[in-house]
């Protein structure tokens, strides 16, 4: 089910108002029913993988947690690990590595055969294996308790509003809240619909006007000119930002009116000085995971500066390979490390940049954004590329730099549209800023986005991040 889609509109009404309306005791097993029918309307059969890893998790966390024996603590991690990486690797990385495989053999000059399976990719099963993998984790380090109530913690692993493309939460952060609930206040309402009405701005107004555009161009590149090209580097930078923070943003509004709080996972990432802080501020809870679950058990930066420099590149290959089972994401990923690498030889993007007051300071501030933002356009460009044949056209057509005029207004006024929303927030420290204007200002801006949404909002097309 689409958060931009009739069959949501009319869901969440009904999940809401069941809830409102049936007594306390009841209320997280209708959030565990609404989330088994709002991942189920993809594919009933995938509910099967969710209940599976459900159960492997729960059972290897409380016998981590009854259990003196270290080796009975030590094979309950490993079954949960296992368990939740071999569904993962079985649905999303067994014919890339069979195909790979069989490549190397080939390259050899001998013959290999090459199986398969025909398997489709389940939404959202790379997020939601993370997540049940670092409740395990965590217990086992000694970081929390292992919950004995099996219905809580199975809305933890199926919470709908954040299931099939994060955040990524924590069991420490969310847990507690699905046992517990807020009390949904009008407050909580007014920054649930706000933040729902800035993700909803952002993907059906934004990023879907763009997806038809930038699709055709990557699917060709050879057939256009560096002007085209340019414009399709530029869109497709600001189509993502929208598309993956606009479905935030709409998660957690939902989970406002549910009376939970999910953790933030954009910081206005284009305003970024550097590009490691950009990865601070952009899928912010992938960050954290990676850096507490991979870097930091690798040795981090404990080991030296070599080590150092191998750790992060560990990290950012595997991340590369988290976002798909193809060796242009294992390429994006080695791209942004040497980045962060190269920064880090430099002295650079460690920690905050300092507040800018002279012009001197804003031209320099200034001048790190515009760079740090066309270095990520650069990584942008391996991203939704099929194959590394189209990203070799795709580059070669730049370099031709031939018709550049002929890039549009359109990438200029996509950007015009974010930073509207993105400079206030990043001014404030608020993503709900907008709520400090009067009634009357919002209520024409709330309407007008609105009919400009049921006009140009009936593609219902896919968030990007549903095919990790």
């Amino acid at each position: 089910m689409l958060f931009n889609s009739v069959t949501f509109v009319v869901f969440l009404p009904i999940v809401l108002l069941l809830i409102a309306s049936a007594p306390r005791r009841y209320r997280n097993g209708i959030i565990l029913i609404a989330s088994y029918v709002f991942y189920g309307a993809w594919d009933w059969r995938f509910l099967g993988l969710i209940i599976t890893s459900t159960v492997i998790d729960y059972v290897s966390a409380v016998v981590i947690d009854e259990s003196d024996d270290p080796r009975v603590c030590r094979w309950a991690l490993r079954a949960s690990l296992i368990g939740n990486l071999g569904i993962l690797g079985t649905f999303k990385y067994f014919n890339f590595f069979v195909d790979s495989a069989v490549g190397l053999i080939e390259s050899f000059g001998w013959h290999a055969s090459r199986p398969a399976l025909n398997l489709i990719l389940p939404v959202g099963i790379s997020f939601y294996t993370l997540q049940t993998m670092s409740y395990t984790i965590d217990v086992y380090l000694g970081r929390m308790k292992a919950t004995r109530r099996f219905l809580e913690f199975a809305v933890y692993v199926a919470y709908f509003p954040q299931l099939v493309a994060g955040p990524i939460e924590r069991a420490r952060d969310l847990l507690p809240q699905i046992m517990s609930p807020g009390k949904v206040t009008g407050e909580r309402i007014n920054i649930g619909l706000m933040l729902m009405m800035i993700g909803y701005t952002k993907k059906v107004l934004i990023a879907d006007s763009i997806a038809p555009i930038t699709a055709e161009i990557y699917d060709d590149p050879s057939a256009y000119s560096a002007g085209v090209l340019l414009q399709a580097c530029y869109l497709y930078t600001l189509q993502i930002f929208c598309d993956f923070s606009g479905y935030s943003d709409i998660a957690r509004g939902v989970s406002e009116l549910l009376g939970v709080r999910l953790g933030e996972n954009f910081r206005q990432p284009y305003l970024s000085q550097s590009v490691n802080e950009f990865w601070r501020r952009w899928h912010m809870s992938l960050g954290s995971w990676l850096r507490d679950y991979v870097y930091v058990p690798l040795g981090g930066n404990r080991f030296g500066s070599v080590r150092t420099y191998v750790n992060i590149m560990a990290t950012w290959l595997l991340c590369g390979l988290w976002h798909g089972a193809a060796w242009t994401y294992v390429a994006w990923g080695g791209l942004n490390g040497l980045y962060i690498c190269i920064e880090r030889a430099l002295g650079i993007g460690r920690g905050d940049p300092p507040p800018a007051h002279t012009p001197r300071q804003w031209a320099v501030r200034i001048a790190r954004t515009v760079l740090t933002f066309h270095l990520i356009v650069t990584t942008f460009i391996v991203f939704p590329a099929p194959s590394f044949g189209n990203i070799i056209e795709f580059v070669q057509g730049l370099l031709v730099f031939d018709h550049l005029s002929q890039v549009g207004p359109l990438p200029f006024l996509a950007a015009l549209a974010i930073f509207a929303i993105d400079i206030p927030q990043n001014a404030s420290g608020d993503h709900t800023v907008f709520l400090r204007l009067p009634w009357w200002v919002q209520s024409p801006v709330y309407a007008g986005l609105c009919m400009l949404m049921m006009l140009y909002g009936d593609r219902e097309i896919p968030f990007i991040y549903f095919q990790f």
